[in-house]
C-alpha cells in the first residue's frame, strides 16, 4: 500500500513537471527575514497546475489526503527525487521542505 501511495505521489510530482509547474522564484517563498517558506503559496505556484488548486488531482494524482499515508520525509523524498512521470527538483531546498510539511498536514 505504501509503495502504491509513493508511486502516486511521485507520479504527481512528475506530472507537475510535464504541466510546466515550477518556475518558482524567491518571491513569496519566505516570511519576515526569509527563513520560513509558505508551503501553500509554493504549492499554488508550482504544483497546482497538475495536482489541482484544491489538491483534487488532474494530470497528477490527488494529494488531498497524502499526509494520511506519507510522512513529511516521504513527501520530501518524492519532491526532491521525483517518482513515476514526475521529474526531480521541481521545488527544492526550503521551498520543498515547506511544501512537504504543508502537504503532510492533509489527512
Amino acid at each position: 500500500m505504501k509503495k502504491l501511495l509513493m508511486a502516486l505521489a511521485l507520479g504527481s510530482v512528475l506530472a507537475l513537471g510535464a504541466c510546466g509547474g515550477g518556475g518558482s522564484s524567491d518571491n513569496g517563498g519566505s516570511n519576515d527575514g526569509g527563513t520560513t517558506a509558505d508551503g501553500e503559496a509554493i504549492y499554488k505556484d508550482s504544483c497546482a497546475s497538475c495536482h489541482g488548486a484544491d489538491l483534487s488531482g488532474g494530470a497528477g494524482p490527488a494529494l488531498d489526503t497524502v499526509g494520511s499515508d506519507h510522512s513529511v520525509d516521504d513527501i520530501l523524498d518524492v519532491i526532491e527525487n521525483g517518482q513515476g512521470s514526475m521529474p526531480p527538483g521541481l521545488v527544492s531546498g526550503d521551498d520543498a521542505q515547506a511544501v512537504a510539511e504543508w502537504l503532510a498536514e492533509h489527512k
